[in-house]
């Protein structure tokens, strides 16, 4: 916990930008019945009936410093979703950083090995000395930042019915845009001298 702690108070250097990860899933779903569109006095009306179209995940990669953003629909959560993912987030979003100061969870898909299993041996560890991992401890996923953007995320842009995949990629991408060019940061402001205060109980009993 203090690891992550500190990695957020650290000074801003566009050298090693701070980007934090996180992932979650979305039911795409299409209405049964036409919605009757707003109009004067009325609001939109739709009908409770829907039709399941299946499931498909959605990457979150935010800057908490700058507002960067960078958000990625895909069809699965597997490990090579993960790898192609931050390949994009390295070469596309910071190709000229000399190290990403990474925060996510530590599931068993966030690791380097997994770059291992898409790409050959030298891609792989080129993309692996690009990343300084740093993982939120066991049942403290809300240390990261990124679950903060991915539920401002859930609630601005996902909450409509989304019928094929291509619609809700759309729907992000014009989110992710406005995001970005509004340079929406996060304050965090939980220190590591708060954690020992406010979460004593967490931390191992010295007896003299």
């Amino acid at each position: 916990m203090e690891d992550v702690l500190e990695v957020y108070h650290r000074p801003y250097d566009p050298r090693f930008p701070q980007v934090c990860m996180d992932e979650g899933s979305k039911q795409l779903l299409a209405h049964t019945r036409k919605p009757i569109e707003m109009q004067a006095g009325q609001a939109e009306r739709i009908d409770y009936e829907y039709e399941r179209k299946g499931v498909c995940n959605v990457f979150v990669a935010i800057e908490p410093e700058t507002g960067a953003s960078h958000v990625q629909v895909s069809k699965r959560r597997t490990k090579k979703d993960w790898a192609l993912f931050l390949r994009e987030v390295i070469d596309v979003c910071y190709p000229q950083a000399e190290k990403i100061v990474l925060v996510l969870d530590n599931l068993n898909t966030h690791t380097p090995a997994s770059f291992y299993e898409v790409f050959d041996p030298s891609e792989a560890r080129r993309l692996t000395e690009k990343l300084e991992i740093h993982y939120t401890p066991k049942h403290g996923s809300w240390l990261n930042i990124a679950e903060i953007e991915l539920s401002i995320l859930a609630r601005q842009c996902l909450s409509d019915r989304f019928p094929s995949m291509e619609a809700l990629q759309a729907q992000v991408e014009n989110w992710q845009r406005e995001r970005t060019q509004a340079h929406v940061t996060i304050n965090w402001r939980f220190t590591t001298e708060d954690a020992r205060i406010k979460l004593k109980r967490l931390y191992p009993s010295i007896k003299g």
